[in-house]
């Protein structure tokens, strides 16, 4: 039997598959003190989200001579928020579930497009302070404009996919993605993607190579004019990791006209607080929630059942990330 503790939450579904085999399970929040403390290394494995962080102080305290933790799970994809090579250092298995949330932040980047350009989120404002804004909210169609992905792996492609059925050009950079795709234009520089699209989504993960990639100066190179000839402005959404938009750089785009638009679930220093961003009403955003449906959180708490209980049966896993 393994102790297991989840920090930030868990599917009743999935605890119970885990009771079911034995392990107990611990659901509670742990903060950084309480970690750095050692407070995990009473148990067999933890299983995070984005709220919990697992840099290389709090993960060598959660070891100790007679155990500690074997395992970390991250119920999601991004593990910016674990030191993977101090876990790897004291063998520690570090695993996501990459697949689960797909279709969820597929639908938010296309929701938060869609708002953008339709100014969804302004029209709401406007009308809640008592304002009839119909002639000031003439928004413009996805259709017909090139978007350009920045990153091509499972939720790229399905943003392209729904993209596609809306009738836009899609365009990608990805330089793991060597194939070509049909119906995609691949680019061989991320300068390229801005050069040429004026709808810009995320997609990559955060790494010191891509924090700040969506800069003033990419920024700048957008043409503003869609492939159909409408003056339609530029847009950028993220639903990817914070910091790989420079708000900053950002929000003087806004302020210049050099961008219509701004959607961003995620931000460089999360909970938000009070950025600039949220003063200007060609900005709209949501606190982190792409992957936060009920079907997301069913899916990603039963893989990670089954990949911890894959683990304690055979102490191995077929997709760790690290061994």
């Amino acid at each position: 039997m393994a102790r297991i503790a989840v920090t930030d939450g868990m599917s009743p579904d999935a605890v119970e598959m885990l009771e079911k085999e034995g392990h107990e399970v611990v659901l509670r929040h742990h903060d950084p003190d309480e970690i750095s403390s050692g407070s995990l290394a009473v148990f067999d494995a933890v299983v995070i989200r984005s709220a919990t962080k697992l840099p290389a102080e709090q993960i060598s305290a959660s070891i100790k001579d007679d155990g500690g933790i074997r395992f970390i799970g991250r119920a999601g994809v991004g593990v910016d928020n674990i030191d993977v090579d101090e876990a790897t250092k004291y063998g520690i298995v570090v695993c996501n579930t990459p697949g689960a949330s797909t279709r969820s932040v597929v639908e938010m980047t296309i929701g938060h497009l869609i708002a953008s350009t339709r100014n969804i989120a302004t029209a709401d404002r406007t009308l809640r302070d008592g304002l009839w804004a119909k002639k000031n909210l003439r928004g413009s169609e996805i259709g017909g404009k090139r978007l350009g992905l920045i990153g091509f792996g499972r939720i790229a492609r399905g943003v392209a996919q729904a993209a596609r059925s809306f009738g836009m050009d899609v365009h990608a950079y990805d330089p793991f993605v060597t194939d070509s795709i049909q119906g995609i234009t691949m680019h061989e520089s991320v300068d390229d993607i801005f050069a040429n699209c004026t709808h810009i989504s995320v997609h990559c993960n955060l790494t010191d190579e891509t924090r700040n990639l969506v800069n003033t100066e990419r920024i700048s190179t957008m043409p503003g004019v869609g492939a159909d000839g409408i003056h339609c402005g530029n847009h950028i959404v993220s639903c990817a990791r914070g910091g790989i938009v420079d708000e900053e750089a950002a929000q003087m785009a806004l302020e210049s006209g050099q961008l219509r638009t701004l959607a961003l679930d995620v931000f460089e220093s999360e909970p938000l607080g009070r950025s600039p961003l949220l003063n200007h009403d060609s900005f709209h955003g949501s606190p982190h929630i792409a992957a936060s449906t009920l079907e997301a959180q069913a899916r990603i708490g039963t893989e990670m059942a089954s990949l911890l209980i894959e683990f304690f049966e055979t102490g191995k896993t077929s997709t760790s990330l690290n061994f």
